[in-house]
């Protein structure tokens, strides 16, 4: 009806001689100008109405501007570089946040627990692995079907898709350098990638039993593999050739050759300085290797579980060890004990990831899907993510199968069985913290009968119900910044 009223009007125009004339009615109206000559014949007329599509606007994050931040600190403030970083609990502070190699003395500000974005995979199937580019502008994972998924880091958006393997990929990783890639899938088959993913080279490194881990020694000149056919082998990168098996003490040789451990290796992990390997298996041991003799060194019975991930300290001193038992540990190599032990997950504990930038800092996920955050200077954990803004109750719906942080520790990317790779950051100063759900009734309180009123909560029940669940106000983490981990 108002497009019919404007070609009415342009009409009752013409008939006074073609007056020149604009009309203009709002952002859906009808446009009608005319250039003032003769009868109007020469209007220019549009009748479709200019529609302002509702796009949303999707998160970014740059990493730029707080690296400014940081370099024009060192400038104009160098005297600041001796104190600790400190922020008021103001959401207005967050233009002054710096990136967290300036917050060495404070872990708790690394904490990326701040919900940013989910990507689903394009084949619809669990994500195995992921992994940064070395640049850190892109993150790369690895699908069930064998497909490699390229997502920008600032926008998060998908820029490629790659048919890698033709059997599930389950993992993947970076030489020191940055300038080669391995994959490993199902079928024991390790291909060789090229910065831009092209293949240039593919070996059978363990017929017909899928690798579980790769790992390159610190001059990338050798890397070793851990399959389900429960051996640990070192290969030479240039060759492609396979130097050497490492074997187990006391295992006989039979019909199946020599092996390292008496059942499935689930990972193995290089030692980031000295010519030595670690590797757990489903036999509950997690082993110590000289690649060079080969020999057996020890054999760690830390867990009463399958031996499920392992992880090197940036140091070299420690060794951080995951199980189906529910628990992460901590090793010392050079007193050959038991540090600590991290227990808080109720399920088995897939996934871990020591921070980039801070050595105490680390991350797990576990097979229920939540996602908590480590310190080595206390047991409890120091925080967890949940999915969907902070209201679910999890990170993810299902098992959490890989962490990768960002290389300058400000972002955290997780990959799931549930077909998700999920970002987080760090919270920004003066958002509260969010925790896990509790039950709202307790076994001393009596329940609501039918017809007593109950209480009404903004945007229906599950949201009222977690922000009666929220944390008490209390000073920021980031006004904190001197404070021990635990106290933070």
């Amino acid at each position: 009806p108002r497009r019919q009223s404007y070609q009415n009007e342009m009409e009752h125009d013409d008939r006074r001689g073609g007056i020149g004339c604009s009309v203009s009615r709002g952002a859906g109206a009808t446009s009608l100008s005319g250039n003032g000559v003769g009868n109007g014949t020469d209007a220019a007329i549009s009748d479709e109405p200019r529609r302002q599509s509702y796009q949303p606007a999707k998160r970014t994050i740059d990493h730029t501007a707080t690296t400014v931040n940081l370099l024009k600190q060192r400038i104009f403030h160098p005297e600041l570089s001796a104190y600790p970083v400190t922020l008021r609990a103001d959401v207005d502070d967050t233009v002054d946040m710096l990136p967290p190699s300036a917050c060495r003395a404070n872990a708790c500000s690394s904490v990326c627990t701040r919900f940013l974005h989910t990507s689903f995979s394009k084949d619809r199937s669990a994500v195995n692995a992921g992994c940064w580019t070395p640049d850190g502008r892109r993150m790369l994972t690895a699908s069930a079907q064998g497909m490699f998924t390229l997502w920008a880091t600032f926008s998060f958006s998908f820029e490629a898709t790659q048919q890698a393997h033709e059997h599930a990929l389950h993992s993947m990783v970076w030489s020191h350098s940055g300038r080669l890639l391995l994959s490993a899938d199902a079928a024991g088959i390790v291909k060789y990638w090229e910065t831009t993913l092209n293949n240039v080279k593919e070996v059978d490194a363990h017929p017909g039993s899928p690798i579980r881990a790769i790992s390159f020694c610190p001059t990338d000149i050798k890397f070793c593999t851990c399959a389900d056919d429960g051996t640990v082998r070192v290969w030479d990168t240039s060759r492609a050739a396979c130097e050497r098996l490492l074997p187990g003490t006391g295992l006989d040789t039979g019909d199946t050759g020599l092996r390292s451990h008496r059942w499935d290796v689930k990972c193995a992990e290089w030692h980031p300085s000295k010519a030595m390997v670690a590797s757990g298996s489903k036999d509950q041991t997690v082993k110590l290797w000289d690649p060079k003799a080969p020999r057996e060194v020890a054999a760690l019975h830390l867990h009463k579980g399958s031996i499920t991930q392992l992880r090197w300290h940036s140091s070299g001193r420690y060794l951080l060890s995951s199980s189906r038992d529910q628990t992460i540990k901590l090793f010392d190599l050079r007193a050959m004990r038991e540090l600590i032990a991290f227990k808080a997950h109720k399920r088995e504990v897939i996934a871990l990831a020591w921070h980039p930038v801070h050595p105490e800092l680390f991350v797990s996920g576990c097979q229920e899907g939540s996602i908590r955050f480590w310190s080595t200077n206390s047991q409890e954990p120091i925080g967890a993510a949940f999915g969907n803004g902070g209201f679910a109750a999890h990170a993810h719906e299902s098992s959490v199968l890989a962490l990768a942080w960002h290389p300058l520790g400000h972002l955290l990317a997780s990959t799931s069985q549930d077909t998700t790779t999920k970002f987080w950051c760090r919270v920004r100063p003066g958002e509260p913290r969010k925790r896990e759900r509790e039950p709202t009734t307790s076994s001393d309180e009596q329940p609501l009968l039918e017809d007593q009123p109950q209480p009404r909560s903004r945007g229906g029940g599950g949201h009222g119900a977690f922000m009666s669940n929220a944390l008490p106000s209390r000073p920021h983490h980031w006004q904190t910044a001197g404070v021990p981990s635990t106290q933070a």
